[in-house]
C-alpha cells in the first residue's frame, strides 16, 4: 500500500502538472511526469483548484475537527440512550448496574466496556459472577418470615432475632437480603423539638439505675364495636423494662394508686416517677400516697411530650406493632393480646439502645400462660 500523499505535496505536484501544460505538453504526459494518473490529476484539480498550501492544511485540519465533533454528538447520542434505557433513579447496587449493563448491551448493541464506562460499573465487577452460599434461601427464608411476623422490625432489629436463634451472620448480609427481597423499612422518624429542659425533663434527670426514675402515662385505642377503652404503661426508664399495662375502659387516680401500689411491693418504690400533668396524675390522692412513700415525684412541661422521652418512645412502639396492627373485639381479648406483647417486649424483642438485648429475658412467663405466637418467640 502507497504511502498517502499530504496536501502541500498534492498542492505542488499540481502546480508542477500546470507548468507542464502551459509548455504544451499534455496532460496524461504531465500527470505521468509527476507519478501519477491523468484521472488522479483531475481529482485533485477538483478538490484543491486555486488553493495555496496554508488553505489546503486548514481545510485538512477543518475536516478533521469536524469528524471529530461529529464522532463526540455520536457518542453523546448513544451515551444519552444508554441512559434512557437505564431509566430515572440511580442505579446503585452492583448487581442492578450488572443487570442493567446486559440489558443495554442486548437492546442497543453497544459493547461491555462502553456500556460499564457510561452505567458507572467497574468491568471487573461486570464480569465477577456472584458465588451464592449453600444456606442463602433458608437464610432468606427465614429472614421473610421474622419480616412477616415482626413488620415493623427493621433489618438489624432482625439480625439480633436470627443470632439469638444461632445465626452466625452479620448486618450487611441481612441487609443486602433485604434489599433484594424488597422489604419493608421503617417509616424515618420526624424532627424533634428543642427540649427547655424543664425540672423534670429526661434531660435534667437521666436514670442513673434500675428503680432510679419510673414514668407512666395513659394510652387509648378502641374495640371493634367503637368503645374506648384506656392503657395505663409503666416503665422502668433505666433498663426499658415495662413494668405494668392495665387495660381498662376507664382509669382514674384511685386505679393508678393500686397498679402503682402493686408494682412497690414487687419490684421496690423508684426513687422519682415521671409524668405529664394530666389530671389523674396531678390529683391530690395520688400525689399525697406518693409522697407518704417516699416516692418523689417529676412533672414535664405542659405541652412538652419529648420530656417524657422513655415512655413516649415506648408507647410509640406499642402503637406501631401492636395497637395499629390488631383488631380487639372485646376488652377481654385486648387484655390478653397486650399482656402478650408486654411478656414478649420485656424477654424477647431486641432493644436499640440494650445492644439488641431484651429489657428483661428472665422474666418468661410459663408455657401455659404464654399465647402460642409469643411462646414461640420467647422460645
Amino acid at each position: 500500500m502507497g504511502k498517502r500523499a499530504k496536501p502541500e505535496e498534492i498542492i505542488a505536484k499540481q502546480r508542477e502538472v500546470e507548468v507542464r501544460l502551459a509548455r504544451g505538453e499534455t496532460a496524461a504526459s504531465a500527470a505521468r511526469a509527476v507519478g501519477v494518473t491523468e484521472q488522479t490529476y483531475y481529482r485533485w484539480r477538483k478538490e484543491y483548484g486555486g488553493l495555496r498550501v496554508d488553505q489546503a492544511k486548514r481545510m485538512k485540519d477543518m475536516e478533521k475537527e469536524n469528524a471529530r465533533l461529529r464522532r463526540a454528538v455520536s457518542d453523546l447520542t448513544l451515551d444519552n440512550q444508554i441512559l434512557q434505557e437505564v431509566g430515572a433513579g440511580k442505579v446503585l447496587s452492583p448487581s442492578r448496574r450488572r443487570a442493567v449493563v446486559d440489558h443495554v448491551v442486548e437492546e442497543l448493541g453497544v459493547s461491555e466496556r462502553r456500556a460499564c464506562r457510561v452505567i458507572g460499573q467497574h468491568r471487573s465487577t461486570q464480569r465477577k459472577q456472584p458465588i451464592q452460599r449453600d444456606d442463602e434461601d433458608a437464610l432468606t427464608s427465614t429472614i421473610i418470615r421474622l419480616a412477616e411476623r415482626f413488620g415493623r422490625y427493621g433489618y438489624r432489629r432482625i439480625t439480633a432475632l436470627l443470632r439469638n436463634d444461632g445465626w452466625h451472620v452479620k448486618e450487611k448480609r441481612v441487609y443486602r437480603i433485604w434489599r433484594r427481597e424488597g422489604l419493608k423499612v421503617p417509616m424515618k422518624q420526624p424532627k424533634r423539638g428543642r427540649l427547655w429542659l424543664n425540672d423534670g425533663s429526661c434531660v435534667r434527670l437521666s436514670p442513673a439505675h434500675k428503680g432510679h426514675v419510673w414514668s407512666y402515662e395513659f394510652v387509648q385505642d378502641r374495640t371493634h364495636d367503637g368503645r374506648v377503652f384506656r392503657m395505663l404503661c409503666v416503665i422502668d426508664e433505666f433498663t426499658r423494662e415495662c413494668l405494668a399495662i392495665r387495660v381498662e375502659r376507664k382509669l382514674n387516680s384511685r386505679d393508678v394508686i393500686d397498679t402503682l401500689g402493686e408494682l412497690f411491693v414487687r419490684h421496690g418504690a423508684p426513687e422519682h416517677i415521671r409524668s405529664d400533668n394530666g389530671p389523674e396524675f396531678i390529683a391530690t390522692a395520688l400525689r399525697d400516697w406518693l409522697e407518704r412513700v417516699g416516692v418523689k415525684t417529676l412533672y414535664i412541661e405542659p405541652g412538652s411530650r419529648w420530656e417524657n422521652c422513655y415512655c413516649e418512645s415506648f408507647n410509640s412502639k406499642l402503637r406501631d406493632e401492636l395497637l395499629a396492627r390488631e383488631i380487639f373485639f372485646d376488652l377481654r381479648e385486648a387484655k390478653i393480646l397486650i399482656e402478650a406483647w408486654r411478656q414478649h417486649y420485656n424477654t424477647a424483642r431486641p432493644h436499640s439502645s440494650l445492644g439488641y438485648k431484651p429489657p428483661a429475658p428472665k422474666a418468661i412467663l410459663p408455657a401455659a400462660f404464654m399465647p402460642p405466637y409469643y411462646e414461640e418467640v420467647a422460645a
